[in-house]
């Protein structure tokens, strides 16, 4: 061919560092005396590379010297995974009519209404939407290998259909009619899919170009997209006077043989397998073989681009990629590789335990490369966990890493005051899902933040515990008790906020367009504009005009799916912070860090799954018809990969990392790095990185400190005298040190919100039922025990479960002690939820007696309701369960007003099972800690109180008005909660006083 014809076709080797050679390459080729490279064009393939380009010009303008820079003309040529935009140029206003593209959001409302037409099975509208999205992707994967939809139904495709799985036969059927269908409504609207209107745009720029090429330079660099327009471009631009194409990293020292074993590169010839074996479409070559096949030039037309970068490695680097990547058959040549040509100088492997020993490590390097003026640092990982890991990390030293991937929107705090508010209209204003909003930063309903929380944490306190009827019913009760008018203004902006918001949440379908408009209106009543102030307000604004312009001819669906929808469509919407974080430190994806380079490169997450990512299969269209069809399999992708690390391993110092363990367990070490590790063979262990992953867990370590001791507080005596209630007087004896937390330092249990109800929840339930009744029954005024359970549990909130579960069982016990009441002859019940209080030694003491009766010879009978089994006479003699006989001491001296005099019988009446024979499936009984009757345990009737007394007398002396200290588990044997095990630090010492215990004995 003659020269002016031939392409010019460039490759940029690995070592060279792409974006900063092709500048210094471009400067000298294309500079104008005047107009330095402004009459330049370079196409590139996405926003992401025309800034690292702009950087790399930046970088060489530093390196020269120069004062001023006129930068060349840059276009995007739109690559779907990162940016659908075009440039101008490919995209001119004064052009050729084509259709114009459909909004995306748009188009899947369309696909997602044809599905919900078609399937017989409708899914829930997050499902559908879901389902609508993969079907979006598929289309646009058909359509870049411009396939049209009589593709699905060819003659071969046909033949093949019936060797598949019947779910494949189906999904295929079902696949092709929403592609007809979706054809022809797009027809009708007179639009396009983007990425159809892409390929228009390209062979529209190839005919234009041809027939008349530009007269000022164009250049098209770092892309490997192989779309057959795509390449078409590619091939046009090669061959234009002033044109040129530059491939990043294409192998020319590869062997014609090893080439060839690639496989043919494009689905002619008749063969079964167009795009070769797995092996082959994994290779990092693959991509950039089926490339410049496609573009109809051999790769012996291109020529290398000889110029170098600021941060080039050396040229060993690249041949000794090129041996690492060798397909299978031909890396046999390993054996009789010299030791310099597998050396691989200045790259690394370091292998950590787990994912934060990872992330602690990589940050470490970074910090280290810092430490170096101009040094520019890189960390690529496909793994968003352990990106984020790392730049918490770095956050530790003050640098703020540019991390590329940006944020899910659900991660902000936009999103999230977003998602809260769908939590609201899809499962009411329960306690949960109201404080969560609620206490979300941007809220404050137009009051001054300070005293919005002061209320909030106030009432928050209040609502702690199970769950007692609807959020905002609740806030209402504890609003109305307090008496404060500043809650009740409070509660009246929150109310006028929410009130939208929980009307839809009662309506039986919602339309998306409506619940969008009102979820944005309910958000700045609570918020005012704060909500849209930063980049993730202004993502969060972006995301819901493009569903609003989707969904115009409405989306119904229930409103319990309103969070489950919009969570997963946010998550697709990343939010990447304004770049003013460090200028030499960059956290990036696969995606991004495409034609990037840096003196040091950390390559981290190489674990099978991460990098390369686990395949998996289209869920619309079986891999034999993708491959009938023309369409590259999973394992291009890997290839994908494989090329990433590749062009990453470039850099002067490059190292590569994984984590022995992730969150889920043990993990795989990635093929490509157990091919550096096969390459290097002996030397391997010369190339690990210790000195990082040293610092790394010098960071965490600390000097072992003095074993814990045993606690045993000794408070002051002012501090010391408080007062003692019935129920606390064996857990002094027991163990103090929970007395101690309690009584004097005044920490209480905070139940969750919403919580579980409890056994103490039930008892309070059930004593509160008994209350009502005996009221009702000393007032002359009985009531049925059974309605007024019924009243109770739905003043309590009792969910449907629970009364289905527990009122069978708690309704007999309640009934048999309604029944034993009112048939105990001689005995009447006096009092209930009876107060009494007082003095011994000076110190107050204080009880509730749950029911006090009048016997019928005078005397007094104290009654206690237990909801599961009562302590035994043992533990009362043991001095482990003494609240009967506290309530005995202070009933003896007085301290009951409503029922004066002593106490002569003290009983446990228990709503558990029956233990009368003849009623074994019954429910309640009675038990007394004394001795009598046929028991032949327990402490005899007159000794009763005076064993309290003197246990009580023993606790005040000692503790109250003593100076002993308040030991932890004194009594080992004492059964407690384990409420203050953290706090008194249990698992640091008992354990060692265990072992001591056993030894002396």
């Amino acid at each position: 061919m003659p020269d002016a014809a031939r392409p010019k076709v460039y490759s940029i080797a690995a070592h060279r560092g792409f974006a900063d050679a092709l500048v210094a390459g471009l400067a000298p080729r294309y500079a104008d005396s005047e107009l330095g490279l402004a009459r330049l064009t370079l196409l590139l393939p996405s926003g992401r590379a025309m800034r690292t380009i702009r950087e790399a010009f930046v970088r060489r303008a530093g390196e020269d010297g120069t004062q001023g820079l006129l930068l060349p003309r840059m276009i995007a040529i739109g690559d779907l995974e990162l940016d659908q935009s075009l440039g101008s140029l490919l995209d001119p206003l004064d052009g050729p009519v084509i259709p114009p593209a459909i909004e995306e959001s748009e188009r899947l409302f369309i696909l997602a209404r044809i599905l919900r037409e078609t399937l017989s099975d409708i899914p829930p509208a997050a499902a559908l939407l879901r389902l609508a999205r993969q079907a979006a992707m598929t289309i646009d994967r058909l359509l870049i290998e411009e396939i049209e939809p009589r593709d699905l139904l060819d003659e071969q495709v046909v033949q093949l259909a019936p060797e598949l799985a019947v779910h494949w036969q189906k999904s295929l059927r079902d696949f092709a009619e929403l592609y007809y269908r979706w054809e022809a409504e797009r027809d009708e609207r007179g639009v396009c899919d983007a990425a159809a209107r892409r390929n228009m745009l390209f062979r529209n720029a190839v005919r234009q170009w041809r027939a008349a090429p530009p007269e000022t330079p164009i250049v098209a660099a770092g892309i490997t997209s192989a779309s057959p327009a795509l390449a078409q471009l590619l091939r046009t631009v090669s061959e234009l006077p002033e044109g040129a194409v530059v491939i990043p990293d294409l192998d020319l020292s590869l062997s014609d043989e090893i080439w060839d074993e690639l496989g043919r590169a494009h689905p002619s010839d008749g063969d079964d397998t167009p795009f070769g074996r797995g092996d082959q479409l994994s290779h990092p070559q693959y991509h950039l073989k089926l490339l410049l096949n496609r573009m109809g030039v051999a790769r012996g037309e291109v020529a290398q681009w000889h110029r170098r970068g600021i941060g080039a490695a050396s040229p060993e680097r690249s041949r000794a990629i090129s041996s690492l990547f060798l397909p299978p058959v031909a890396s046999r040549s390993w054996i009789d590789l010299p030791a310099d040509q597998r050396r691989l100088s200045g790259v690394s492997i370091m292998e950590v335990a787990d994912l934060e020993e990872e992330a602690q490590a990589v940050a470490v390097l970074a910090r280290q490369a810092l430490e170096e003026p101009q040094k520019r640092v890189a960390i690529i990982t496909p793994d968003r966990n352990l990106a984020e890991r790392i730049v918490h990390h770095l956050a530790r030293w003050e640098i703020v890493a540019n991390d590329s991937a940006g944020r899910p929107l659900t991660d902000t705090a936009a999103g999230r005051l977003f998602l809260a508010l769908a939590d609201i209209v899809a499962k009411g204003a329960g306690p949960i899902e109201l404080m969560a909003l609620l206490a979300h930063p941007f809220v404050d309903v137009g009051v001054e933040r300070l005293d919005f929380l002061t209320e909030l944490r106030r009432i928050e306190r209040e609502m702690r515990g199970p769950r007692e009827g609807d959020g905002l019913e609740r806030v209402r009760r504890i609003v109305a008790g307090s008496g404060r008018e500043t809650s009740r203004a409070w509660l009246e902006r929150v109310e006028q906020a929410l009130s939208p918001l929980l009307a839809a949440g009662s309506e039986a379908s919602l339309e998306l367009c409506e619940t969008l408009g009102l979820l944005v209106t309910v958000s700045e009543r609570l918020c005012g504009e704060k909500v849209w102030a930063r980049e993730d307000g202004r993502a969060l604004s972006g995301f819901v005009d493009d569903l609003r312009r989707g969904c115009e001819a409405g989306f119904p669906f229930a409103p319990g799916e309103t969070s489950r929808l919009l969570r997963e469509a946010m998550e697709m919407v990343a939010v990447r912070p304004p770049y003013t974080g460090h200028s030499r430190v960059q956290v990036l994806g696969l995606l991004e860090s495409r034609m990037n380079r840096a003196d040091l490169i950390v390559c981290a997450g190489l674990n099978e799954g991460v990098w390369p990512a686990a395949t998996s299969p289209n869920p619309l269209l079986a891999p034999p018809i993708l491959r009938l069809l023309g369409v590259p399999g999973d394992e291009f992708r890997i290839g994908l990969s494989a090329h990433d690390l590749a062009s990453a391993m470039g850099a002067p110092e490059v190292v590569l990392s994984r984590a022995a363990r992730d969150a889920e367990g043990p993990t795989i070490p990635s093929r490509f790095l157990l091919r550096v590790q096969a390459l290097l063979g002996s030397l391997v262990e010369q190339r690990r990185e210790t000195d990082a992953l040293a610092y790394a867990k010098a960071l965490t370590h600390a000097d072992q400190t003095e074993p814990y001791p045993r606690p045993r507080p000794c408070p002051a005596a002012h501090q010391r005298k408080v007062a003692i209630s019935a129920t606390a007087l064996d857990r002094l004896l027991g163990d103090p040190y929970q007395f101690y937390a309690r009584s004097i330092l005044q920490l209480r249990d905070l139940d969750p919100l919403d919580a579980e109800p409890s056994a103490a929840w039930q008892g309070t339930v059930a004593h509160e039922i008994l209350e009502r009744w005996h009221t009702a029954q000393m007032q002359n005024a009985p009531r049925d025990i059974a309605e007024l359970t019924d009243i109770v549990l739905e003043q309590r909130g009792a969910t449907a479960l629970l009364k289905g579960l527990w009122k069978p069982r708690l309704l007999p016990a309640l009934r048999w002690i309604a029944n034993e009441v009112e048939n105990a002859p001689g005995r009447s019940v006096i009092a209930v939820e009876a107060k009494g209080r007082v003095k011994v030694q000076g110190v107050t003491v204080h009880g509730q007696a749950d029911r006090l009766d009048r016997l019928a010879e005078g005397g007094l009978a104290i009654v206690d309701y237990k909801t599961g089994k009562p302590p035994s006479a043992a533990q009362f003699a043991e001095g482990f369960a003494l609240q009967l006989g506290v309530l005995g001491v202070i009933a003896e001296d007085g301290g009951f007003e409503a029922a004066p005099g002593p106490a002569e019988r003290f009983e446990y009446w228990s709503l558990g099972k029956s233990k009368d024979n003849a009623n074994p499936f019954g429910f309640g009984y009675i038990e007394t800690p004394v001795l009598e009757g046929r028991k032949r345990q327990g402490i005899e009737p007159e000794r009763f109180v005076p064993h309290a007394r003197a246990k009580l007398d023993q606790a005040i002396t000692r503790y109250i008005l003593g100076s002993a200290p308040f030991t932890a588990k004194e009594n080992p044997d004492y059964p407690t909660y384990d409420t203050y095990d953290q706090l008194m630090r249990l698992a640091e010492w008992l354990p060692r006083l265990d072992e001591n215990e056993s030894r002396s004995g």
